[in-house]
């Protein structure tokens, strides 16, 4: 037992905080009033309650970010089809290179000719889509802001 005071002291365990939050205060909210709260506290996306009360009482700039699912699908399936486009145009240079390797002048003119009348028909295409795409920007992501 001699031994075991003998030792020294080692610190061991969390470092204080410098400025400890030791100051608590108590709100009561009715029903209704937490609902709102809480839909507040869910749109600002802060992981601490606390935190969130403690923006709300000085004042702090609290960010809400809004996520509309219709949107978000529509954006990745313009998305994907955009890199479909892409492999499209690279596949179509492909196409010219080996058309003119492996047929005659004449035999390769004719495919070309069927590819540019395919092209024609996908430039109407992308110009719908493009003509759709600012409708939709202008009915449902102007409205929202």
């Amino acid at each position: 037992m001699d031994q075991s005071n003998n030792r020294p002291l080692r610190k061991s365990g969390r470092n204080p905080k410098k400025d400890p939050a030791v100051f608590r205060y108590s709100i009561s909210l009715n029903t209704e009033e937490n609902a709102r709260f809480l839909s507040l506290f869910e749109q600002s996306q802060m992981n601490v309650m606390a935190h969130f009360i403690t923006a709300c009482i000085f004042q702090k700039t609290i960010k809400t970010i809004k996520v509309d699912k219709v949107t978000m699908d529509y954006y990745m399936r313009l998305t994907t089809l955009y890199g479909q486009f892409r492999s499209v145009g690279v596949n179509y240079n492909q196409i010219v290179k080996l058309l003119y390797r492996n047929f005659s002048e004449k035999k390769a003119s004719a495919y070309l000719y069927k590819l540019e009348k395919q092209t024609a028909e996908m430039a109407k295409l992308c110009q719908q889509i493009i003509l759709l795409t600012g409708e939709f920007e202008v009915k449902y992501l102007k409205n929202n802001e």
